[in-house]
């Protein structure tokens, strides 16, 4: 009986970590320099580019919660909407867009931290 306390206790800290898992919400660094925002927006994260040449424009809208997000991916050059998915991982984002969900192209970029 003890041992099987002693390995429930050791295991308890790991069963939380789904939960303590970054949230999307913030400022992303994608690579060319630029940043997005991801805020609440009812229940969904909704995302707005912050610099650059797109300034202002949606780049999405993705529902669920750490680590794993599902939605919509904008591209802000164009409009166009896909089926998307988000994936937090520590500092990193990974965003992806899918049309017919077999073409797939995918972006991570890096938590923005200010400065």
């Amino acid at each position: 009986m003890p041992k099987l306390f002693f390995l429930a206790c050791l295991a308890s800290p790991f069963m939380a970590l789904p939960a303590m898992a970054e949230p999307i919400l913030g400022t992303w660094r994608l690579s060319n320099g630029e940043t997005v925002t991801y805020s609440r927006c009812g229940a969904s994260f909704c995302s707005r580019v912050e610099t650059g040449r797109y300034q202002g424009r949606s780049v999405g809208r993705m529902d669920g919660g750490a680590p794993t997000y599902t939605g919509t991916v904008i591209d802000p050059r164009d409009g166009k909407s896909y089926d998307g998915r988000a994936e937090v991982k520590g500092d990193k984002l990974v965003l992806t867009g899918c049309v017919a969900r077999i073409f797939c192209r995918s972006q991570t970029w890096s938590r923005h931290r200010g400065g």
